[in-house]
């Protein structure tokens, strides 16, 4: 069988033979390789997409914002302030009032940028944050709403600030800002002196009642009850305002 027979020279038959012997270790060799190459692309992406996975499993998710009540404390000898003035009773009653929101912001003001603190080491203004806040947002005509201000650090080092009473004020307006209804300093303002030393982010709160009347500088005209709407009130520690906040006044049965 091995042995060329047939009518041409051996030579012939024997070179066919090695040609299709060497096309079939060809074909071979190309079968071979495809199968490799697919196999290796194959661990390849599985290599990829475990590290991939790897990857992102062991991301770490940015941590919360600090919860500001950690580094809250309520400003020594602070407490329940007076009440106090304004000189326009009521707000228009179809107005809608939003909520006084009780968040408590601790970063820098908004548009500030913190500032160095000076050789004396009292805070500038642009490093500190007041916020004010009620303690619900709508009440009951007769009702007194308590106001609590929150001073925070928003700068990069410590500084102290005076935070007293006598530093304190918040304003109560009608909705629309154009009229003044009453201010904490009008009819029992205090004096007194409480300087804190604060730490970046640390917060000092203190709050002051309002007795749901009207009053006037100097406590010079009688005080009034105000009517049922919407009213916006101000802080002030010292020069360095809050933003508004709002908040209802409802007759009975209407909240």
């Amino acid at each position: 069988m091995l042995d060329p027979q047939g009518p041409l020279p051996p030579e012939i038959y024997w070179r066919r033979r090695a040609l299709a012997v060497g096309v079939l270790v060809v074909v071979l060799a190309v079968i071979i390789g495809l199968v490799f190459w697919v196999t290796g692309d194959d661990n390849g992406k599985n290599t990829a997409n475990s590290t991939e996975l790897n990857a992102s499993s062991s991301y770490a998710l940015p941590s919360a914002y600090k919860d500001p009540s950690a580094s809250q404390s309520a400003v020594p000898g602070g407490g329940s302030g007076g009440t106090g003035g304004g000189d326009v009773a009521g707000a228009n009653p179809d107005q809608p009032g939003a909520s006084g929101a009780p968040g408590i912001p601790g970063g820098t003001p908004v548009g500030e940028t913190p500032q160095p603190v000076p050789a004396s080491g009292l805070c500038p203004d642009q490093n500190i944050s007041v916020v004010l806040y009620t303690d619900k947002p709508a009440y009951v005509e007769g009702e007194q709403p308590i106001l609590t201000i929150a001073i925070t650090n928003a700068g990069l080092s410590d500084c102290t600030r005076d935070v007293g009473k006598g530093m304190q004020n918040v304003t109560v307006l009608n909705l629309a800002g154009d009229r003044r209804i009453w201010s904490s300093g009008d009819c029992a303002p205090v004096e007194g002196v409480n300087n804190q030393l604060l730490k970046p982010g640390q917060q000092v709160k203190d709050t002051i009642d309002w007795s749901g009347t009207t009053s006037s500088p100097g406590c010079e005209t009688p005080r009034q009850p105000v009517a049922p709407g919407a009213y916006q009130a101000v802080a002030k520690i010292g020069e360095k305002p809050s933003a508004p906040i709002t908040f209802n006044v409802n007759r009975p049965n209407a909240q």
